[in-house]
């Protein structure tokens, strides 16, 4: 949020983890999900950028030495070929596997397991908890992106919905962003295409 421009008392990890983690619990009553393992997970996702810091897609880009051109950055959503996707999300895990594997060294074994367990599985998205957590995460992300064009007006936001678009699959989840175009784009805006299958 600091790239973006946001001076006044950006989200911390903790403050992100746990608005993801009251969605997760309001946006999912009405799935059959198991809800305290979607919940713990929402509460750990982030837990490795204790130490790996959060890694965006623009952290791929090289960012220009000028501070005040970084905004910039977020006029539109990164594009990356296949090959380089793959190649940015190996970086960062290993990247964030190694910090987690740090943080959670010196916990009850038991305890050390749960926790890496939940964590590679929303990395993986293999269970419907760890799905529908990567998208509300998604929803999260793009809220607090409107909420912070209140102090960084001249910031379009239009790459963080883009962005979103492309990962929100799941019917409630799409009706809900047609709910957050509504109030924040304050016009009548097309019905989101499903486009992740």
């Amino acid at each position: 949020w600091v790239l973006i421009g946001v001076k006044k008392d950006p989200a911390s990890v903790t403050d992100h983890s746990f608005r993801l983690a009251i969605m997760t619990w309001i946006l999912g009553k009405k799935k059959r999900l198991n809800f305290e393992r979607a919940i713990k997970m929402a509460l750990i996702h982030d837990l490795c950028e204790l130490y790996a810091g959060d890694i965006t897609p623009y952290d791929h880009e090289s960012l220009p030495k000028d501070k005040k051109e970084w905004p910039k950055l977020f006029d539109s959503w990164p594009r990356f070929t296949k090959s380089k996707k793959l190649k940015n999300f190996l970086k960062k895990h290993k990247k964030e596997k190694t910090a987690l594997t740090k943080i959670t060294s010196g916990l009850p074994l038991e305890l050390k397991k749960e926790i890496l367990n939940l964590w590679y599985d929303y990395e993986k998205g293999s269970t419907k908890e760890a799905r529908f957590v990567r998208q509300v995460n998604r929803l999260e992300t793009l809220l607090q992106a409107f909420e912070y064009s209140k102090e960084t007006k001249k910031r379009p936001f239009h790459s963080w919905w883009v962005g979103t678009e492309e990962q929100i699959d799941d019917p409630f989840l799409v009706k809900f962003m047609e709910k957050i175009a509504e109030k924040f784009y304050h016009k009548p805006r097309k019905k989101t295409k499903k486009t992740r299958k």
